[in-house]
């Protein structure tokens, strides 16, 4: 299994999870040797931001490009220094959301690097909320852009405080110093982006194409259940594939198919998904395992691959259910 990322945290699991309990924020997304992230008090006050002092950046200056920093030159600020390196013009961040970038992260004093995506070829995607990342982070890239590039210098009070991160040889008076490369940026508003794809089955649901962040619709055909599971595009991304292990940020809906009657959202929520592939009903490992990042996707899930005969208590859904999912895959975490 790969090394997680240093800032990783819990994240919320839907009812699709095979425990099926229902709007639970307490899974996690993956066994991990790295500790919690939020070693900030949740009463510690908000920063106050200022422009420096940082270190300079002396090799990879481009967007994207693995930096390399110097080592802090005196003091820190005993504030929270941030710059944004290099101004990008796509959506503006806030607090909530869920944050795709790449980044390094290393020591002011000795530049000793303790962090960094680049290496592993696989950017963090990460919620922005207090006890999902430093705070650090939470205050210096809200209001920020996509594609800008975000230099911090990190006190200990909006890091790791007093303790430190002893495993990532963090010590407790160390300040942070990152470099953030913010790719894209996700909340409850968020959709697919792709080709739609045409819907000629007749003996399949259709799944509405609106990517105004609104629910969409789906119309199940007056006919038996299929018997084997169907998963097809509605809308096709083009981003990455998804792998039996991955895990994914999604938006998505469930309804019946015996009455077409909705029984879980992350729209009614108005919150996004996260959670690993293994972590999930069969149907939705499998209906989703080989698509495309930033696909909508039809997910028909027979009982077998769904609950069966032990559907979860209070969800609506009975014994033998056939479920019916549009699933808008945004990213893989």
């Amino acid at each position: 299994m790969r090394r997680r990322s240093l800032l990783l945290a819990t994240v919320p699991a839907g009812l699709v999870t095979l425990a099926g309990c229902g709007d639970d924020s307490s899974g996690k997304a993956g066994t991990s040797s790295s500790p919690s992230p939020s070693a900030t008090s949740s009463t510690t006050p908000p920063p106050k931001i200022v422009d420096g002092p940082l270190p300079a950046i002396t090799a990879g200056t481009k967007f994207d490009q693995k930096p390399t920093v110097a080592k802090g030159d005196g003091s820190p600020s005993k504030d929270l220094a941030v710059k944004t390196v290099i101004a990008g013009s796509g959506r503006t961040v806030a607090e909530n959301d869920y944050v795709q970038a790449n980044y390094l992260g290393q020591i002011w004093d000795t530049a000793k690097v303790f962090d960094n995506s680049y290496d592993r070829k696989t950017p963090l995607v990460i919620r922005l909320a207090q006890g999902s990342i430093i705070d650090g982070w939470r205050y210096g890239l809200q209001g920020r852009k996509t594609g800008s590039r975000v230099q911090m210098a990190v006190p200990p009070t909006w890091g790791y405080g007093s303790q430190g991160n002893a495993q990532a040889g963090i010590k407790g008076t160390d300040t942070l110093v990152f470099v953030v490369d913010i790719q894209n940026t996700f909340n409850a508003k968020s959709s697919a982006r792709g080709k739609v794809v045409a819907q000629s089955d007749a003996a399949l649901p259709k799944v509405g194409t609106n990517t105004d962040g609104k629910a969409p619709s789906i119309e199940v055909p007056k006919t038996k259940a299929p018997t084997a599971l169907a998963a097809a595009y509605v809308i096709e991304g083009d981003g990455a594939t998804v792998t039996a292990d991955s895990t994914l940020l999604v938006q998505y809906k469930g309804v019946l198919w015996d009455s077409g009657k909705e029984f879980d959202s992350t729209y009614r929520r108005s919150d996004l998904a996260s959670f690993p592939l293994q972590q999930v009903v069969k149907g939705w490992a499998q209906g989703l395992t080989g698509k495309k990042v930033g696909s909508r996707v039809l997910v028909v899930v027979p009982p077998k691959l769904g609950y069966g005969d032990n559907p979860p208590a209070g969800s609506g859904i009975q014994k033998d259910s056939t479920l019916v999912f549009s699933v808008d895959i945004l990213a893989k975490m």
